[in-house]
């Protein structure tokens, strides 16, 4: 449903929403990335709350401030998982913005990190070349695919998700194509699409 005004910064407007979830109360969340800040939407359409101010988007001091959030996953114990572009933060905060961890990533540009096991995160780096990334909290790097050239390279991923077999799939947007990866061989298993 078409909740919003247009294209603005008040609270019934969005600027760039990206990733709305609805919660199992009704409610929805988005990330209203260039307006910079996470909106919690009652199922009436009246605003819960918000993570982050409005336009400040070049500074990464959460729950205050949110550098440019493309992704707003909803986890299993009720927080959301954020990622702030500029810096190349991910977050964790619950719902009334407190935040629970934060985390610095070696990447251009996290996309829409999912939570995969009780320490480990999965997330795309939108870029050319781009990749996966398996981390923890701590900032480890437990798994990462990003050829920087040939077949296997992916052009501006922004989601990837771990199937119940143990692969990964991921949509590689400028590549026009859906890809599976096997992270024991590091190879593209299948695809949907021709490549480019």
């Amino acid at each position: 449903r078409n909740t919003h005004a247009g294209r603005g910064w008040a609270f019934n407007q969005l600027n760039q929403p990206d990733d709305a979830y609805r919660l199992k109360d009704g409610s929805v969340i988005v990330a209203d990335a260039k307006n910079c800040r996470i909106l919690h939407i009652n199922a009436d359409e009246t605003v819960a709350g918000q993570i982050g101010t409005t336009g400040r988007c070049k500074t990464h001091r959460p729950p205050e401030l949110i550098a440019y959030p493309n992704g707003d996953t909803p986890l299993a114990n009720g927080n959301i998982l954020v990622s702030e572009i500029h810096g190349s933060w991910v977050d964790e905060l619950t719902l009334g913005g407190k935040l629970v961890w934060s985390l610095k990533l070696p990447m251009n540009y996290p996309s829409d990190p999912q939570q995969i096991g009780p320490d480990k995160y999965l997330v795309a780096d939108y870029s050319r070349p781009g990749g996966i990334y398996e981390f923890n909290r701590e900032g480890q790097i437990l798994y990462k695919y990003a050829p920087t050239s040939g077949e296997g390279m992916l052009d501006h991923p922004s989601l990837a998700v771990l199937l119940p077999n143990g692969l990964i799939a991921t949509n590689d947007d400028h590549r026009q194509r859906v890809v599976i990866i096997d992270p024991t061989t590091s190879t593209i298993v299948w695809q949907y699409g021709q490549t480019d």
